[in-house]
């Protein structure tokens, strides 16, 4: 969900919602350490409700549950309070139904441009730094938290579970979602979902599907042929729905093969309600409704934030086609349904929100966001060990990157305004997402918490601005850290992966200076390094959420252990993705400069749907740069720890399942965290190695512990379309037991049975 911000900031909307809004005051009650049980329903017993309660509705209230509003723009609309937020759908108090209320998202409960005054709420490190982490319980446990303060604030939908894969390094949502690989995102968002809905409040899952860049989202067309959809990006939706059972799926923006998501019989009717079996309702993005009749027959269920589209088109329009049958009553009552089954199996509908907003217990909170934070911190690059922090080094410079005050944020509807408040807050003069973004930082300070975790030291920080001064300081320090930021945002594309304002040029200058520097990358995702060999060591630190300056300052002085590893590749040149700039942004150059000539026509210049054709496929990520025969600058599944650790007396089982165990020791002074991963290929196939299983590991030194690694079939499998479904060729399989998607240091083989299974 996005576009509502837009219409906040325009025509005075956030002054005039702002005396309506609910905020949530620190004390220590509600806490994601102990989430509500989750009721006990299957599926079929859900539904059965769901169309008895539909059997007692009347067209007209049947028609008030299938589109939602849009609260700012929803005056005298509804009898009922519109909380300041995403989205609002009235119930039907005789038989039950309660009311709805929609916010965002996946990184906490959002209140972008404060339209709730002074709401704040837990910040949560970006979706790459969980992914990052390799761990499905730090995903639910942020997903739990989440969830809690969202019940707090009376929300009873997240719209959260972001789980597109990243196919481009450039993409500005990139940091939202989960990497490029379909069983890591999928096992991750399932776990954060289940998270959030343990607080018997619905989660979402998107966007459904090829959301994969923002340049042109609301346009464009994503090609791709259907064996390569379903081994990609519609398996990791699928492993989420499976682990997650979100209540409900919003669909895409985007086309995929010529239909909008919206109203894309293939993806809705096809494969997630007929082949997956999904009972939850599909929901619309704001903004992303295109159509009544060919929309709700192909499987959308409810329109969301109505008022951002160009017609409410679930509204009268619906009424009428159903009473002229060009959408069957079945149909909608089929609607109805589907959306009572999402609210009734994940506890929303039996569980009234509270009459006010609830004590939330933010410090317990904030440490569910540090140890995120802390797991997904990734050490790319440590030469001569110079981390952690030695206690020699008495004179630190701290350079750059806003470290004297916060850490940098993501931007668009995922933005949080955090604990502790917003220490830099900058609007945009241009760009797509200039209407509703603006660059915010959390204020967890590097610097403050380098002072804390190491106080035997003096720690000066300069802004480099002035490099004569900034060189000068860093050959008299002991060593340098150099903070370097890029923010991306939903709305746009970055152009390139080059670190912004020139910090390339700073990092260079720096080590030239003073051989012992630290690079510290707060970014969105990968950036190219032109500096790398002349710089000792490298820390990719996401966008860290509100307590990210204290989870950097606990890695850099070793109080920490750093853990995380790649959910995405960084390439080593541009020119090695499958798409070295964002497609269609030319166009959209073009459209600006014909715009800025002819101001009095400028409305009539809009970026018509364009094709963006994805010929790697199922390969998304490390598996292109395999096909390509690219190295990487650093490789998906890569991490570097304080300590060592060695893998030893592999054994490997074939016949049905494809079963691998190893014993994992640490074979260093210090405890910390491994993350075995196991690769799969067919021998002759051809085809690169694909992650078909992972486990995150904590071994004190000397500790050794038993791995067995069993690998999800979907992985082995190929989609054939004309079973349809997956099909696993007999023979003989290659495996790798690896630190990354390169290594190839312990291989085994093993003969696996031919088999099917269903889509």
């Amino acid at each position: 969900m996005s576009r509502f911000i837009a219409a906040l900031l325009s025509a005075g909307a956030v002054g005039a919602i702002a005396s309506t809004a609910v905020v949530a005051q620190e004390a220590p009650k509600v806490s994601a350490q102990k989430p509500s049980a989750r009721p006990v329903a299957t599926p079929k017993q859900a539904r059965a409700r769901a169309d008895s309660i539909v059997a007692k509705l009347t067209l007209d209230e049947k028609i008030a549950l299938v589109h939602g509003l849009f609260p700012p723009m929803a005056d005298g609309k509804t009898q009922n309070e519109l909380i300041p937020s995403a989205g609002h759908i009235d119930g039907v108090p005789r038989v039950g139904i309660p009311i709805v209320r929609e916010s965002d998202a996946s990184l906490g409960v959002a209140n972008q441009v404060e339209q709730r005054k002074g709401d704040v709420a837990t910040a949560l490190p970006s979706s790459l730094a969980t992914a990052a982490s390799f761990d499905p319980e730090i995903a639910r446990a942020g997903g739990a938290m989440i969830g809690a303060e969202a019940r707090a604030k009376r929300f009873n939908v997240l719209l959260a579970g972001g789980v597109n894969l990243t196919r481009d390094p450039w993409g500005g949502r990139n940091f939202e979602y989960l990497g490029e690989d379909p069983l890591l995102a999928g096992e991750l968002a399932g776990a954060h979902i289940a998270g959030v809905q343990s607080n018997r409040i619905v989660s979402t899952i998107k966007h459904f599907a090829l959301n994969a860049q923002e340049t042109g989202r609301m346009v464009l067309d994503a090609q791709i042929d259907e064996a390569a959809l379903r081994e990609s990006d519609l398996l990791a939706f699928q492993i989420a729905i499976e682990k997650g059972k979100p209540g409900s799926v919003m669909a895409a923006y985007n086309k995929v093969n010529g239909h909008w998501a919206s109203e894309n019989d293939f993806l809705l009717n096809q494969v997630l309600k007929r082949d997956w079996n999904y009972p939850g309702w599909v929901m619309s993005d704001w903004g992303g409704v295109h159509s009544t009749v060919k929309a709700a027959n192909a499987g959308l269920d409810q329109q969301s934030g109505q008022e951002l589209d160009k017609a409410m088109f679930f509204a009268a329009p619906l009424k009428a086609a159903v009473e002229k049958g060009e959408v069957p009553m079945k149909r909608l009552d089929d609607m109805v349904a589907r959306y009572l089954t999402g609210l009734i199996l994940t506890g929303a509908f039996d569980t009234p929100m509270p009459a006010t907003a609830q004590p939330i217990d933010y410090a317990a909170n904030a440490q569910v966001a540090q140890r995120a934070a802390e797991a997904g911190i990734v050490l790319l690059k440590n030469e001569g060990d110079i981390l952690p922090l030695a206690a020699s080094a008495k004179k630190i410079l701290v350079i750059g990157g806003g470290a004297d005050v916060g850490v940098i944020s993501g931007g668009g509807s995922s933005q949080v305004r955090s604990v502790g408040g917003a220490p830099i807050e900058i609007p945009l003069a241009y760009g797509g997402s200039a209407s509703f973004a603006r660059i915010t930082y959390h204020a967890s300070s590097p610097l403050a918490a380098l002072r804390k975790a190491a106080p035997g030291a003096t720690i000066e920080f300069t802004d480099g601005r002035n490099l004569n001064a900034t060189l000068e300081a860093a050959t008299k320090a002991d060593i340098a850290i150099v903070f370097a930021t890029q923010w991306t945002t939903e709305a746009d594309d970055v152009p390139n992966l080059r670190l912004p304002d020139h910090q390339d040029a700073l990092i260079a200058a720096v080590a030239k200076a003073q051989p012992k520097t630290v690079a510290v990358l707060t970014t969105g995702g990968p950036v190219t390094m032109p500096w790398l060999d002349a710089v000792p060591a490298v820390l990719q630190a996401w966008y860290p959420g509100q307590r990210g300056g204290e989870a950097i300052a606990n890695i850099l002085t070793g109080k920490v252990n750093p853990s995380g590893r790649l959910p995405i590749t960084f390439p080593a040149r541009e020119s090695q993705a499958p798409r070295p700039t964002p497609v269609g942004l030319d166009l959209l150059t073009g459209l600006a400069r014909d715009a800025a000539a002819n101001p009095a026509a400028a409305g009539d210049f809009s970026l018509k749907t364009f094709p963006v054709k994805y010929p790697e496929g199922s390969d998304v990520g490390y598996r292109w740069y395999e096909r390509q025969g690219n190295t990487p600058l650093f490789a998906f599944g890569h991490g570097l720890s304080y300590t060592s650790f060695a893998y030893a007396q592999p054994q490997v089982s074939g016949g049905k399942t494809l079963t691998v165990s190893f014993t994992v020791t640490n074979t260093g002074k210090r405890a910390g965290a491994d993350v075995p991963q196991l690769y799969v290929t067919r021998e002759g196939s051809n085809k690169p190695m694909r992650l078909a299983g992972f486990q995150r590991v904590t071994l004190n030194p000397g500790e050794s512990r038993r791995v067995t690694l069993t690998a999800e079939p979907r992985i082995l499998a190929d989609y054939d379309t004309s079973l349809p479904g997956w099909r696993i060729a007999g023979g003989t399989y290659r495996v790798a037991i690896a630190r990354d998607a390169t290594d190839r240091s312990m291989t085994l083989t093993t003969t696996l049975d031919a088999t099917t299974m269903k889509p």
